[in-house]
């Protein structure tokens, strides 16, 4: 009720005006990633199938990129499906992410901003475990991308964190066995080369944003976030707005980064 009167008295507009002119003179994150959560306890809500919460998330996912690549933030990651949820969660659930990820990618490769702007996707996780329509999207989605340079967009599906290190850590193995690797050559460094995440220009997100009011990581790159900025809003994904991505950026650049220090 506050919201909607705020919102016809034009106070958020005014509001989202001078945060996005304060967010422009600070620091602005070189890679922000999303822990997109609430879709089903919004869809539920409103009234709607979980289908359609996934696809007004979907949505807001398009949204929310445009704003990135508007404030000049060039890579983003987004938490699209965990590995855990991809066993655990009812069968029609998952169906239902499968159905609205292959719209996605189509809706995405006909954006001509997405040409204009050179955005170049990449897709992490176990892949291979998905069924091979969403498999096959996907693919085409990173194949006519793939010259891209400008910025990054990377989607974790059939991801965890947990398994992202144990699969580096037995590619790794395999190099010292076969003597392409010394074992006194290892360190951070030589160890981040094997992640998913190796190839990008700004492999560790300065800032993670999770939605829905919980606040935790879960199995999100846990090697790449050890130093990441962490905000938790209070708003469930669909809902999520461009006042509330400028408030997380302000959030970001208020805080003084120690990098473990």
């Amino acid at each position: 009720m506050i919201r909607g009167l705020l919102k016809a008295l034009g106070a958020y507009a005014l509001y989202e005006r001078w945060l996005l002119n304060t967010v422009r003179k600070g620091p602005m994150p070189r890679h922000v990633a999303v822990i997109l959560d609430g879709n089903r306890r919004w869809a539920r809500i409103n009234g709607l199938s979980i289908e359609d919460g996934y696809r007004v998330g979907a949505r807001k996912v398009e949204a929310l990129l445009r704003w990135c690549l508007d404030l000049g933030i060039a890579a983003v990651t987004l938490y699209v499906l965990s590995l855990e949820n991809l066993s655990r969660r009812p069968k029609e659930e998952i169906e239902a992410i499968y159905k609205v990820l292959i719209e996605s990618t189509s809706r995405f490769l006909s954006d001509p901003e997405v040409k204009r702007r050179r955005v170049k996707v990449k897709v992490i996780g176990r892949t291979w475990l998905l069924p091979e329509p969403v498999r096959e999207a996907l693919e085409k989605l990173v194949a006519e991308t793939a010259a891209h340079d400008s910025h990054f967009l990377t989607l974790a599906v059939a991801y965890g964190g947990r398994d992202e290190i144990v699969s580096a850590v037995r590619r790794l193995v395999a190099d010292v066995l076969s003597g392409e690797v010394p074992p006194d050559a290892i360190d951070e460094e030589v160890f981040s080369r094997y992640l998913y995440t190796s190839d990008l220009p700004y492999p560790e997100p300065d800032l993670v944003i999770r939605t829905s009011g919980e606040e935790r990581i879960s199995n999100f790159l846990l090697w790449q976030i050890a130093y990441s900025e962490l905000v938790f809003l209070d708003v469930y994904w669909p809902d999520f707005r461009r006042i509330d991505l400028l408030r997380a950026i302000r959030t970001y650049q208020a805080r003084e980064r120690r990098f473990g220090a």
